[in-house]
């Protein structure tokens, strides 16, 4: 989301919903940061091979920005939450994993909501959207079987 100070941040799904009608507007946000992040790959990536494909070093400090950014560019609904905290939208989240340089992509939303059954197959459709852009993820289940991904560059 864009804070009042004007700073783009990627929605990880623990912020607020979007505002009614600012669809247009968000979109323009996240498609111009990822083209600022593609630029930035094609500048420091020298190793062959696609150098958009290879997550740059500034993503691999800061996961869970780049793999949220990387799943809001292809058009993957990020879940929401109101100002208590609690969640109002179904959709990915992304947090820090429990090793350094890793994040955790989860499919989450509100109670009753139906994200556990949409779960194995929302988070199987982000797997190939995330190697595209360089990220290996690997689908785990967790505490009380839900589903979850653990994602890191490739190459580690």
């Amino acid at each position: 989301m864009t804070t009042n100070r004007g700073t783009f941040e990627a929605a990880t799904g623990d912020g607020p919903p979007l505002p009614e009608g600012e669809a247009e507007q968000r979109s323009r946000e996240v498609r111009a940061a990822w083209e600022g992040l593609l630029q930035i790959r094609r500048l420091t990536n020298r190793q062959g091979g696609e150098p958009q494909g290879v997550p740059a070093e500034w993503e691999r400090r800061q996961p869970v920005r780049a793999v949220a950014l990387a799943l809001e560019a292809a058009r993957t609904k990020p879940s929401a939450t109101d100002a208590t905290g609690a969640r109002v939208a179904t959709g990915y989240r992304v947090t820090a994993g429990e090793r350094p340089g890793t994040a955790v992509v989860e499919w989450v939303g509100p109670p009753g909501g139906g994200a556990a059954q949409e779960e194995e197959s929302a988070l199987a459709a982000c797997v190939p959207l995330l190697e595209r852009f360089g990220w290996e993820a690997l689908l785990y289940r967790g505490p009380r079987r839900r589903r979850f991904l653990e994602v890191e560059p490739m190459g580690r």
